[in-house]
């Protein structure tokens, strides 16, 4: 029994590609948003999305824990429940709509729920809370339970209902600026043995999540900010290096993905986690990303190695500067070789995200990146195509371009939703030919060090080839 159960919008086995990859994340956010209600003295609950089947798998969580309250809180920690897939939207609108047949009250939290409001309403949502949920969500529940001092509805920050049939939204929320006041995301909620079998059978290890920051400062004018805003508050070192020092005595973790927007954005911060997991020794190998401007700063790249740093995925985007400068990136193609260097230096994998199909781009700002992925011969790529979302100024640049679809079904769908300098199809091939190129080169450059991988060299070379011709064609 539960009076809340919290789900997340996100299902695995809903998305083909990362089912594949089972990078087996637990939706970090909704386990905070528990831990923060259970220290309220509410009993809460997890359905776990990342694990289930499908939505239908609800239907035996709300019999087992039969609560007053269905609260579908979304991971915004988690890139792939920031791109609003359209397959996790309908799976939030049936999970709402299999909560009221229990008769539960539905609460909603995320940047989609509030990009679409009346869409949400529509499929039996009853609150909606708009920005950082954590303490609009306590406040709602005071409220409901009415619980003696609680604020009135419409004097809850951050929330939005339904009103005389219409959506009526309380004013903004500010975002928590203490993070250190937030208990330990509730862990306990979730078949963590689960992950761990699942990651070790696939990976051969255990690896989970960490946020060590919510929000950035910087201005790239592609990236949704729908919580946050344009600012940014840190944990202390000595709170993060505590959830280690837990995760690995209590669940036997062996790696750690930092999910931040950015890593160490905080000066001096890098350095200080740095001391303080070697001082408590609870040094543990760890991903994260970060910025080429970023990494240059205050010897940021050794204290990244001394403290346990594995791989950085760097926001490269483009290999030229006419495109970083575009997106208002403020980073410089330079900075990006140097980091690049110095990384590879330090022993620390070096992967870059890219991005085709921003406004501008031609086949000459293209052949840019692949000249500096050739240079530089990453030690993993990841590639998407421009994605216009609500709120972002590239969004309003594009928006009269704007075709139907405003959202992918899934996270390797790569349709381009505006009019570009080349079709969708152009794009998927470009993808292709990017990475069976990429590959080959991977393959020739370290021959020995990928000896295992050698008998895919022909395989590789063959879909260059193929997808450059096609490519061509498609120009």
């Amino acid at each position: 029994m539960a009076e809340i159960l919290f789900a997340n919008t996100y299902f695995l086995k809903h998305d083909p590609k990362e089912y594949r990859n089972m990078n087996l994340y637990a939706p970090l956010g909704t386990l905070y948003a528990a831990a923060y209600v259970q220290q309220k003295g509410y009993t809460a609950a997890v359905f776990d999305t990342m694990l289930a089947d499908s939505e239908e798998d609800l239907r035996a969580s709300l019999e087992q824990h039969n609560p007053k309250y269905m609260v579908i809180y979304d991971d915004t920690f988690n890139y792939l429940t920031k791109m609003c897939l359209t397959r996790m939207r309908e799976a939030a609108f049936r999970m709402s709509e299999i909560a009221k047949e229990f008769g539960c009250t539905v609460i909603v939290s995320g940047s989609d729920s509030v990009d679409h409001l009346e869409k949400y309403f529509l499929h039996k949502v009853d609150y909606a809370i708009c920005g950082e949920g954590e303490q609009t969500l306590g406040e709602l529940l005071d409220y409901l339970q009415k619980i003696p001092g609680a604020n009135e509805l419409k004097d809850i920050c951050g929330l939005a209902y339904m009103e005389g049939g219409k959506v009526s939204r309380t004013a903004p929320r500010k975002v928590l600026k203490e993070l250190d006041t937030l208990p330990y995301p509730a862990w306990e909620l979730i078949d963590l043995a689960k992950y761990r079998e699942l990651w070790l059978k696939h990976h051969g290890y255990f690896s989970m999540n960490l946020v060590t920051t919510r929000g950035c400062p910087f201005h790239c004018n592609w990236c949704a900010k729908p919580v946050y805003g344009q600012v940014y508050n840190s944990h202390s070192p000595a709170y993060i290096a505590g959830q280690i020092k837990l995760l690995r005595e209590k669940y036997s973790v062996d790696h750690i993905w930092f999910c931040d927007d950015i890593f160490g954005l905080k000066p001096g911060w890098v350095a200080q986690f740095d001391e303080e997991v070697n001082t408590e020794k609870v040094r543990t190998p760890f991903k994260c990303l970060s910025r080429a401007d970023l990494l240059l700063k205050e010897d940021n790249i050794s204290h990244l190695a001394g403290a346990g740093c594995e791989s950085v995925w760097m926001g490269a985007e483009s290999g030229s500067q006419k495109i970083l400068d575009a997106m208002d990136k403020g980073t410089r193609v330079e900075e990006i070789y140097e980091a690049t260097r110095l990384l590879k230096r330090h022993g620390i994998k070096t992967c870059f995200f890219l991005q085709f199909g921003y406004t501008g781009e031609a086949m000459q700002e293209i052949e840019a990146t692949i000249k500096m992925v050739n240079d530089l011969m990453p030690d993993d790529i990841g590639i998407s195509v421009s994605y216009p979302l609500p709120g972002t100024k590239f969004y309003d640049r594009v928006s009269s371009q704007m075709k139907k679809k405003h959202n992918w079904e899934l996270s390797d769908d790569f349709e381009m939703m505006f009019d570009g300098t080349y079709s969708t199809e152009f794009y998927r091939v470009l993808h292709t030919r990017v990475h069976k190129e990429y590959r080959t080169r991977q393959l020739l450059h370290e021959p020995l060090k990928r000896f295992t991988s050698l008998w895919k060299l022909p395989v590789y070379a063959a879909g260059w080839f193929n997808s450059s011709r096609k490519l061509k064609s498609l120009t």
